[in-house]
């Protein structure tokens, strides 16, 4: 146990990070679960992490805007492809959809067989570098997804078709290289599959499910960063299981009241 390591400089900009990831995703969850394509945020954060790895490959600088150029433009272009398969086969797009993440997957491992770095590559883009990031990163990330949420918010009655795959890739772009591929995925599905019929059979104030997602990303978040600082453990990795162990105990403690109504 190291308690110096909660490190104010270290964990402020992470917890930063976080909040801007939560802001978008914890809404486009809740889209992802009525929609029914739970994997659709797994096939995107894999195809804008294949847009990276084609990058560095290329040779473009890992640190420069072109690697998120690259990530956008591949990200884009995943969703674009799956808004056509939508259309086109709305009853095949859950199978389309893991299609795309294994061909994009498979493309990342591909494309670095041959690099003597490339495990440790891959697994930045998995497991995120979150307690690397700093605020001069997440200034343009902050606005970008504050554009983004205010989009959201106005199409939120008509969030279809382009327009949500587009928000979507735009999101995962913002969120895969702060973050990496597995938070991106349990930011998006384990908030909203917290509060999802919480009051009831999918009923429940939509508002107040919206605000208990949050509070359940939050906690996973801080609680997560803080833990790992102290035990020197994968941040990324720690912070998944506590977004899960936060939706499990927001699952229960209702569950706890009811059966003890005087408490």
């Amino acid at each position: 146990m190291n308690l110096d390591g909660l490190d104010v400089s270290i964990l402020g900009p992470a917890c930063v990070a976080g909040l801007i990831v939560l802001s978008t995703h914890v809404p486009l969850g809740r889209q992802v679960l009525s929609r029914g394509i739970i994997f659709i945020d797994l096939a995107i954060a894999q195809v804008a992490a294949l847009g990276v790895i084609l990058a560095q490959y290329l040779g473009v600088d890992e640190h420069g805007f072109g690697v998120q150029i690259a990530a956008a433009v591949a990200a884009f272009a995943g969703a674009a492809l799956l808004a056509w398969t939508d259309k086109r086969w709305p009853k095949l797009q859950e199978p389309l959809i893991g299609t795309l993440f294994v061909l994009a997957a498979t493309g990342g491992l591909l494309l670095l067989a041959n690099n003597p770095q490339g495990g440790e590559h891959l697994k930045d883009l998995l497991v995120g570098q979150i307690l690397w990031v700093s605020y001069d990163q997440l200034w343009p990330a902050a606005l970008l997804s504050a554009a983004l949420l205010a989009f959201i918010w106005w199409r939120r009655k008509n969030l279809t078709g382009l327009a949500f795959y587009g928000a979507f890739a735009l999101a995962i772009t913002i969120s895969v290289q702060l973050v990496g591929v597995y938070l991106v995925f349990a930011s998006l599905i384990v908030p909203a599959l917290a509060t999802v019929g919480r009051n009831g059979n999918g009923g429940g104030n939509p508002r107040r499910q919206l605000t208990a997602a949050y509070i359940i990303g939050i906690a996973g978040y801080v609680l997560g960063l803080a833990l790992s600082a102290v035990f020197d453990l994968p941040s990324g990795a720690l912070i998944v299981w506590l977004l899960a162990a936060c939706g499990l105990v927001a699952q229960l403690v209702p569950g706890v009241r009811r059966m003890h109504p005087a408490a």
